[in-house]
């Protein structure tokens, strides 16, 4: 009898990438859910044996699934499949039920050796009975640039969280990364959508590498001083220079682990510039008009953390250059037919 699979993850790359991978020797049938909700509406209504779960996604998250499957009468075995490698993220999904968790992006003798280990899957099935079924993405689900950026972003959003909660002992919650073409009003409206303060402070960087260029803009709310301070074991006055110090050292830390996850999946190692203090207790629309001639037009990725527990709140944005755009695209096709 096949193994019924379901493959739950926003990204379209992801759902294929997963797929592609498991055991080709293995008698299954994959079908997919776009998120946590499409998950729940098909497995109340179909039985399967496996669930690989992702954990950032928008109308359910993974959280909010395993939540739920808690409440189900017969649910799958959950593997959690996410580029969110923080350990308590780990810890959270195995307490709710997970029987694995496993890092974005997998390979194929990782996935293999798992299931193995957790007898979800026995070597040497019969080979008479090889490849799955899988459901055939229809036209709406093909590949989009945004699509994969937005994946390579997930990824490498992940792993910068986890070397900030590691060195901090907190948790941060993860957003699903926003992939948009703007032009500088825009840009200016997307900002003040995330940074719902009056008054922030903004750090930028110069990123550069096999013709991608970018520049990072990192902007804090101001009502975050106060628990950066404390997380981070600083107990003098907050001053202006205190300030500053607080900016580059989180900065540094979210910033430089996710550039280097980044560029290790386009294969590219990033050349930089020194980080800057663009702005200090300044309006959203300061920061767009400090750089508003060379903003004009820009693709961006932005990415909203924050810390549970903590009034701390940050918004990283990816801003390339126009130019780039033609060879990141190129970069990411030959990493979908990697795939």
């Amino acid at each position: 009898m096949s193994t019924r699979v379901l493959i739950c993850d926003d990204s379209t790359i992801a759902r294929k990438q997963l797929a592609r991978i498991l055991p080709t020797d293995w008698d299954v049938e994959v079908e997919f859910a776009e998120d946590g909700q499409e998950a729940l509406d098909i497995l109340s209504s179909s039985t399967f044996d496996i669930l690989f779960l992702d954990l950032n996604m928008p109308v359910k998250d993974g959280y909010e699934t395993l939540e739920a499957l808690q409440n189900f009468d017969q649910s799958p075995d959950v593997i959690v499949v996410s580029g969110d490698v923080q350990p308590k993220a780990i810890q959270r999904v195995k307490e709710m039920g997970a029987v694995a968790f496993h890092k974005k992006p997998a390979s194929a003798e990782e996935l293999r050796s798992l299931l193995i280990s957790l007898n979800l899957f026995s070597a040497g099935e019969d080979e008479e009975q090889q490849k799955m079924v899988v459901e055939q993405p229809t036209a709406a689900e093909q590949f989009t640039f945004n699509d994969c950026l937005q994946e390579v972003s997930n990824i490498a959003m992940g792993r910068a969280a986890s070397v900030l909660a590691e060195m901090l002992n907190v948790f941060v919650k993860l957003p699903v990364p926003r992939v948009n073409v703007l032009e500088v009003g825009e840009l200016q409206m997307a900002l003040e959508y995330s940074v719902k303060e009056d008054s922030c402070s903004a750090v930028s960087q110069g990123f550069v590498g096999s013709g991608v260029a970018f520049e990072t803009l990192l902007i804090f709310s101001d009502s975050s001083f106060p628990d950066m301070a404390k997380l981070l074991n600083v107990t003098e006055e907050i001053d202006g220079i205190v300030e500053v110090e607080l900016l580059m050292d989180v900065s540094s830390v979210l910033v430089g682990p996710f550039i280097d996850a980044f560029g290790k999946q386009l294969n590219i190692d990033f050349s930089h510039s020194h980080p800057v203090l663009l702005a200090q207790h300044a309006k959203v629309s300061d920061l767009v008009n400090a750089k508003k001639a060379k903003w004009k037009r820009t693709l961006s990725v932005e990415i909203v953390y924050e810390v549970e527990n903590y009034q701390i709140s940050c918004d990283l944005m990816m801003l390339f250059t126009e130019d780039s755009v033609s060879m990141l695209e190129n970069l990411l096709s030959y990493l979908v037919e990697e795939e």
